[in-house]
């Protein structure tokens, strides 16, 4: 499969990197250095060695226009899509290792189905800040070191991916919604459509294990 860098033209219609912020990424990274990372893939929506540093103002000013954020992250080793999920907003990730973000467009998405064959890959080096678009799908990142594996910052507006909100579905993208702020669209192989998420990703759950 073939690696895109988020600084390459393909990236525009996915996201953007965030200049100007060289202060405010630097002590993100000192932080993010410090929280947990096993083999398999962990998420904390809201960490607070990140929520708590002056630093968290700064990104919610800046990347959010003053809304309130929580500041989490993503660690571990992963080189399997198996699922996407979007949001309403941007998500804003940090890495302290380059890392890997497998993209599609909200816009694919047909009579409620993507094919995974139009899923591209971008790499993105470390202490890049980069935005990733409300209309863009994206998960779990994946590592390119697998000595390494990633430690990932994850911004997003406050009690995202927290617990799903108990309504009754009224309309088809209902059945997408997997938590708060979080609509997920499973792989049949994947965790997630064994916990019930709706099986919406067809074609190969790419792996990009031999492509780095």
């Amino acid at each position: 499969m073939k690696i895109y860098s988020v600084f390459d033209p393909e990236f525009h219609a996915y996201g953007q990197i965030v200049d100007g912020m060289e202060d405010t990424i630097a002590a993100l990274l000192e932080a993010l250095a410090k929280t947990p990372q096993g083999e398999a893939v962990a998420y904390v929506p809201e960490e607070p060695l990140l929520q708590n540093l002056p630093e968290m103002q700064v990104i919610a000013d800046h990347c959010y226009g003053g809304m309130p954020v929580q500041l989490g992250w993503c660690n571990g080793h992963n080189t399997k899509l198996n699922c996407l999920e979007y949001h309403r907003d941007s998500e804003f990730n940090l890495g302290t290792e380059n890392f890997i973000l497998l993209l599609a467009k909200q816009s694919d998405i047909v009579d409620g189905v993507l094919d995974t064959a139009k899923v591209k890959a971008f790499w993105a080096p470390a202490g890049t800040l980069v935005e990733v678009y409300a209309t863009t799908l994206h998960y779990a990142p994946c590592h390119m070191d697998a000595a390494k594996g990633f430690r990932v910052m994850v911004a997003l507006p406050k009690l995202t991916n927290t617990d799903k909100p108990d309504i009754a579905p009224k309309t088809s993208e209902d059945q997408l919604l997997w938590a708060r702020n979080k609509w997920l669209l499973a792989h049949a192989e994947s965790s997630e459509a064994r916990q019930g998420a709706a099986v919406r990703l067809e074609g190969v759950n790419l792996d990009i294990a031999d492509s780095i």
